[in-house]
């Protein structure tokens, strides 16, 4: 429950008294509070587009919550705090530079700064307004570790741009698909018009497949995940809203540990495989897990093999949404929000919706109030007529994959897996500025069923694990112009809008050893989705392997025990991504002392609820 302080603080630390009356003073509240539990707005800030509608928001939330606080009997009687901001880069600017490399180092980052924030602040109620992909899930491992009332409000796409020339809607992805071309005026326009006002990418890359993936959860109102960011409903309506699902929380002391449990988390990645998310999410939900108490995501949520079997067998694709298909979240908006395919998912049998949520609320109930209109067949597919038949991720094991952590966005692929198999020769390159070079100067040596080997990008290697939507654009461009099919594999990750054959996390990674690093140009490389693995024919010869494992060993530096190729750690930052950061399989994060580390472990949970769609022959 709450813990009031008033007893024992009041009168007795004039020097902390000072500065809360002072506090109460500026902000415009009753000095009467200073010694009550404390409630606050926080938002996510950077440098991009992304972040530019948060500040009014927060601002807005702030004074909703303000003019609620007080003395009378009507009011909350609560300590204000002033709002407070984290920061993060942004990945849609970084994309292709050595800035990437902190893109997920500012999911840690966000976790850092708001855990201070929290814990020091002893807030007992937060509101937070969330934007871009890292900051959201760095801002609920916090949250989940801090374990006080919490609500969660996404902070919106941005719109579509338009096309002046064809009229057709483009957006960020746009943009970096035609980095290969000669014409400078296209280029030129296409990126003044790709992202018009601002907001988070409004495709169905990682920001909106970890909305959505919150809002499953239970932690983010369903309602308030689609609108955009310049959308007034997101400063008229759900302030309002918002304090009044906290003020519930409190009352009830339902805490963010209560809403994130075993069932919600397999909820929200049923619904991912149905969105056809981003691979990120196979970063970002172990992470989430982790502070939610559980150790081992594949262990404590939701099997390898149970992944595999839901996404081939019985999760459909259900939105016709970039960046394999036509629409974004402001076109899913309008069709009704994501509340529409989540009632659509539960009403199929493939979600739990008797598990609580932020609203305080079940999930069926909370639908239930929304009451979404169905599917319209053209943006939102229903589950019994699907999109595309098959679940969005697939994770594959094989010789190339031990910790069976690689992951391939199946909905994304555009050709190539010919009764599920792809093989090819692989294309090795030490680093993602080595293929970008090669793409700006040799782009037309690929050759059909080349397979692209970046490694030494992972998690420790790059270090920092940068995603290559500049490169997998530019190979899409290639692809698409040349009619052909290169695959890419990698240690590091993706962009959600990144399209084509490309499989990333393949674990461990190079810089720890892993198979990936023992690649050589003109391996054979098999992809083989009927038995979910990735595999080298060279590296499946004992003899082959330990040869070429000892030529990589002898390659180390004897002073830090790291290969040659890996990126430079040139600040503490990176370097504290080198020497703490766990393997992609337990989220990539940085973690103390061990991959098994979470706070306040949770016992093991056992579920009834068996996913079936009960639309499937």
């Amino acid at each position: 429950m709450i813990k009031n302080t008033r007893s024992v603080l009041i009168d007795k630390n004039p020097g902390r008294n000072s500065q809360t009356y002072g506090v109460a003073r500026e902000l415009g509240t009753d000095e009467g509070l200073i010694h009550e539990p404390s409630v606050g707005v926080i938002g996510n800030k950077g440098d991009s587009q992304c972040y530019l509608g948060v500040l009014d928001k927060v601002q807005t939330i702030h004074n909703v919550l303000r003019s609620r606080i007080g003395l009378a009997s009507d009011k909350l009687k609560l300590r204000l705090v002033q709002p407070e901001f984290t920061v993060a880069t942004s990945d849609g600017i970084r994309n292709g530079t050595k800035e990437m490399r902190y893109s997920l180092i500012g999911r840690e980052i966000t976790n850092d700064s708001l855990c201070e924030h929290l814990s020091a602040s002893g807030l007992e109620g937060l509101i937070a307004v969330v934007a871009c992909d890292k900051p959201p899930v760095g801002t609920l491992s916090a949250v989940l570790e801090h374990n006080r009332p919490a609500i969660i409000m996404s902070d919106g796409s941005i719109r579509p741009g338009v096309d002046s020339v064809s009229g057709e809607a483009i957006d960020i992805i746009s943009s970096y698909q035609i980095a290969g071309s000669d014409d400078e005026g296209l280029k030129r326009r296409i990126s003044m018009e790709s992202c018009p006002g601002f907001g988070s990418c409004g495709g169905m890359f990682t920001y909106n497949t970890m909305q959505t993936f919150l809002g499953v959860l239970g932690m983010e109102p369903l309602h308030m995940v689609a609108p955009a960011s310049q959308d007034q409903r997101r400063r008229d309506t759900f302030p309002e809203q918002l304090v009044d699902y906290l003020a519930n929380l409190i009352s009830k002391n339902i805490t963010p540990r209560t809403i994130v449990t075993r069932d919600s988390i397999r909820n929200a990645i049923i619904v991912s495989m149905a969105v056809g998310g981003s691979t990120n999410v196979m970063l970002h939900a172990p992470e989430i897990a982790r502070a939610a108490g559980y150790a081992h995501f594949f262990r404590d949520i939701m099997s390898v093999e149970e992944f595999n079997y839901l996404s081939e067998s019985v999760v459909p694709v259900i939105v016709n949404a970039r960046p394999f298909g036509k629409y974004s979240m402001v076109d899913i908006d309008s069709n009704g929000g994501v509340q529409v395919f989540v009632k659509d998912l539960l009403d199929a049998g493939l979600i739990n919706g008797d598990l609580i949520t932020c609203t305080g609320e079940t999930l069926s109930q909370q639908l239930d109030s929304l009451n979404p209109p169905k599917p319209d067949g053209t943006v939102i597919y229903p589950v019994k007529a699907p999109f595309k038949p098959t679940g969005g991720l697939r994770l594959l094991g094989g010789n190339l994959s031990p910790d069976f952590s690689a992951v391939l966005k199946l909905a994304g692929v555009e050709g190539g897996l010919e009764n599920n198999i792809f093989t090819g020769k692989a294309r090795v390159f030490d680093g993602e500025q080595a293929l970008l070079k090669f793409l700006d100067t040799s782009p037309n040596d690929l050759s059909d069923s080349d397979m692209v080997v970046v490694r030494y990008e992972g998690p420790v290697g790059g270090p920092g694990m940068p995603e290559m939507l500049d490169s997998t654009s530019r190979i899409t461009a290639i692809c698409r112009e040349k009619n052909i099919v290169v695959g890419l594999m990698t240690d590091g990750r993706f962009s959600g809008g990144s399209v084509g054959l490309v499989i990333g996390h393949v674990g461990p990674e190079a810089a720890i050893g892993g198979p990936i690093g023992l690649l050589e140009d003109g391996d054979t490389i098999e992809v083989n989705l009927n038995d979910n693995e990735l595999n080298c024919e060279q590296l499946s010869n004992p003899e082959i392997y330990r040869f070429r494992k000892s030529v990589w060993e002898n390659k180390l530096d004897k002073n830090s025990n790291f290969h040659p190729a890996v990126g430079e750690a040139d600040t503490r930052l990176l370097n504290r991504m080198r020497c703490s950061a766990v393997s992609a399989v337990y989220g990539a994060g940085m973690h103390p002392n061990s991959s098994l580390w979470v706070s306040n472990p949770r016992e093991p949970e056992v579920s009834h609820f068996v996913p079936e769609n009960k639309y499937k022959q």
